[in-house]
């Protein structure tokens, strides 16, 4: 089920009324409702894949019970390592197998020697690397004793499943959610308001500004050999707005959804664009998935401890990894070693931490310097991102070859005058809402304390969403 449809404009009132109107004092009740609404909303898409998220919440669940008991090493890692086998390899299947099948072959075709495999119609079922990520947080944080194992199934049920963030996140980790689902919720007003602004702002970034951008990302990047330079630099940067408002408006409705129900998720994005480095770019962006692997796989590995040629090999694991995780493809590993390489010397010079603080915090404008830095970062990010859209590696070489042809200064074929003037508008309200936490916080202050002004606002917003909204389109990270 689509956030941007209509069907998710009649559940969400219904489970809502249901939620805090049929069952307001009753938590399991409540928590019930969440696992067979959620189980709704995921069946809406395939019910057949309902089965992986039950046949995972039972393993997980089990073994969290069994490590309650064990205190053995050995019989501990057999526990884990058992948790982590069962959920990477269903991802592993679904995700990647014809992937290494088609890269095994190709390769042996290399050497000159053919093989025959047989490839499998496999379809990916959507939110996959999610929901794997988010129960094995809570084995493994079973595992470290850093989280008491639940013994309230239900509850465990509705912490895998929840379905605001069960397709595209964040990725929750068991301490933050979990815990959530065993304290008596109590409608909180300002909280509900406060989730449909964020609601409204994340609708907004997907339909007006990713769907849009979308339309003239994939018409670029599709004919890229019929445009000069300057017109593949503008599809380049409409599909850089078109993964962030797709992927951070997700963010956005899933968190306003879990407030409607009295639910905290954690921040998935923090104006990410605005980085005055790569460094600082990746504490912002799909923040739920990097902390997951810093504290996961970053850390275990000896994080930034030891000499520098670990550190190296850390960085390129992490990235590399991160770039596989998005999908089975090279250009993903390439777009991970690329960002591993435009990291590697901020943390070699030990500058990596530096920016740490809000850009031009407590101001209305950057300095020069930061001007310079965020442009640079923000160009950078461009660059990478076309690996991540393009259809293979020689495909995203060539597109970059023909960006810096001689054509670079010329003038774009495409240039739509009104999504330029909206992505304007965009890019100075999330300036405006840096120091905030999420989107239209800025109500609170100036003339929009004013409730006439603000709930002009809000219509205002509203009429451009129904105004620009492109065609209805699935959301980039269900691939994922």
């Amino acid at each position: 089920m689509l956030f941007n449809s209509v069907d998710f404009a009649i559940f969400l009132p219904l489970v809502f009324f249901l939620y805090w109107f049929v069952f307001p004092k009753k938590l399991k009740l409540q928590n019930l409702l969440i696992v067979l609404a959620s189980y709704a909303f995921y069946g809406w898409w395939d019910w057949r894949f309902l089965s992986l998220i039950a046949f995972s919440t039972i393993v997980d669940y089990s073994i969290g019970r069994a490590l309650a008991r064990e205190n053995g090493l050995n019989k501990r890692n057999i526990l884990l390592w058992t948790s982590i086998l069962v959920n990477l390899g269903f991802l592993g299947f679904f995700k990647y197998y014809n992937f290494f099948l088609d890269s095994f072959t190709s390769a042996f075709s290399f050497f000159g020697q053919e093989i025959s495999a047989h490839s499998l119609n496999i379809i990916l079922p959507v939110g996959i690397s999610f929901y794997t990520f988010q129960t094995l947080s809570y084995t493994i944080d079973v595992y470290r004793k850093q989280l008491e194992p639940t013994r309230d199934f239900i509850a465990f049920s509705a912490f895998v499943c929840f379905f605001p963030q069960l397709v595209a996140g964040p990725i929750e980790r068991a301490s933050h959610l979990l815990p959530q689902f065993y304290k008596k919720r109590v409608f909180d007003y300002s909280k509900a308001v406060d989730g449909m602004r964020q609601i409204l702002w994340g609708l907004f970034k997907k339909i007006v500004i990713a769907d849009n951008c979308a339309e003239y990302a994939n018409e670029i990047f599709n004919n890229s050999g019929e445009y000069s330079g300057s017109t593949l630099l503008l599809g380049a940067f409409f599909f850089t707005f078109q993964i962030y408002g797709d992927f951070s408006g997700y963010s956005d409705i899933a968190i306003g959804t879990s407030r409607l129900f009295g639910f905290d998720l954690m921040k998935n994005f923090a104006f990410p664009y605005f980085s005055r480095d790569i460094a600082e770019f990746w504490r912002r962006w799909h923040i739920s998935l990097s902390t997951w692997f810093r504290d996961y796989l970053y850390i275990p590995l000896g994080g930034s401890r030891g000499g520098t040629w670990m550190k190296i090999r850390n960085i390129f694991i992490i990235f590399l990894v991160s770039g596989f995780w998005h999908g089975a493809n090279w250009t993903f590993l390439a777009w991970g070693a690329l960002n591993a390489i435009y990291f590697l010397p901020l943390m070699l010079s030990g500058k990596n931490r530096q920016n740490i603080t809000i850009v031009a915090q407590g101001k209305y404008l950057p300095n020069f310097k930061e001007i310079l830095q965020i442009g640079s970062t923000f160009l950078l990010t461009i660059l990478a991102w076309v690996f991540f859209r393009a259809g293979n590696v020689a495909h995203a070489l060539r597109y970059l070859v023909n960006i810096f042809d001689t054509t670079l200064f010329s003038q774009p074929q495409i240039f739509p005058t009104t999504l330029m003037t909206l992505l304007a508008l965009f890019v100075i309200t999330e300036w405006l809402q840096r120091e905030k936490n999420h989107g239209l916080e800025i109500y609170g202050s100036g003339l929009l304390k004013n409730r006439p002004i603000r709930w002009g606002a809000y219509i205002g917003i509203i009429a451009i969403i129904f105004s620009f909204g492109g065609s209805q389109q699935e959301f980039i990270y269900f691939q994922f």
